[in-house]
């Protein structure tokens, strides 16, 4: 029960200023040495594929990024869910730090994807299920973001952004599933949670190391910019004015 409450006060935007402030260094350097590691083993180390030759090893950043783009916009709507619901403004705050992160996720999916259907497919994109809705995920996370920066009142912004990440949720399990559902020249799931993997050892070990690089990578940069973020949204709370007092006796 006592951790449980100890995790309860990071919702005090003072508290996870804090915390992020103190994790946000070791993550940056996590990210680079998994990046590091699984460049180094997935573009020098892996063999070349029986069928793609080399053109395959753009799935080292390929893949994560598009794992990526759909875990974190379950978190954004999760977490924008969480604040509309229980008025959360951490919870808030949160979602609109993930936001433009996701959306760099998808357009990195989108943009290695092309490269990688050029040599495979021929062309740079085709209109099939899932890079269809991939490419709505994208749209999804501009219009969270336009939507909540347009809108003047913080409250009303934060619901209405709150609504559209909440419906547009329903296009995660479309993404997951459509090379199930509909024909398409995708192929099927990397790795799967009910099978053995498939691929070479090199190439698993390099998939997971760019997967947890890219983790890391999410955590990191949310972090530091929902810093940013708290500091604008409790610019008027007396310890954001205490530590403005300790920088320099400046305005955050």
């Amino acid at each position: 029960m006592s951790s449980r409450i100890r995790w309860f006060t990071f919702a005090a935007p003072s508290r996870f200023y804090a915390l992020a402030q103190r994790l946000a260094p070791w993550l940056w350097a996590i990210t680079i040495a998994l990046t590091v590691a699984g460049l180094y083993i997935g573009f020098f180390v892996a063999p070349t594929d029986a069928q793609q030759g080399e053109a395959y090893r753009i799935i080292f950043i390929h893949v994560p990024a598009a794992w990526m783009s759909m875990v974190a916009y379950l978190a954004m709507a999760g977490w924008a869910a969480a604040g509309w619901i229980f008025n959360a403004r951490m919870a808030t705050m949160l979602a609109r730090a993930i936001a433009p992160t996701g959306a760099i996720f998808a357009l990195i999916a989108l943009w290695t994807g092309a490269i990688w259907g050029k040599p495979a497919w021929g062309t740079w994109w085709v209109w099939d299920a899932r890079l269809t809705s991939a490419l709505i995920l994208l749209f999804l996370y501009l219009g969270y973001i336009a939507l909540t920066e347009t809108i003047d009142d913080e409250q009303r912004a934060d619901k209405a952004g709150a609504l559209l990440a909440m419906i547009g949720a329903i296009n995660i399990p479309i993404i997951y599933f459509s090379v199930r559902w509909w024909n398409t020249l995708h192929q099927g799931a990397t790795l799967s949670v009910t099978a053995a993997p498939s691929m070479n050892s090199a190439m698993l070990t390099a998939m997971l190391l760019m997967t947890f690089a890219f983790w890391a990578y999410a955590f990191a940069v949310v972090f530091m910019r929902v810093r940013s973020i708290v500091l604008e949204r409790e610019a008027g709370a007396a310890w954001v004015q205490k530590l403005a007092l300790a920088t320099n006796g400046s305005t955050p």
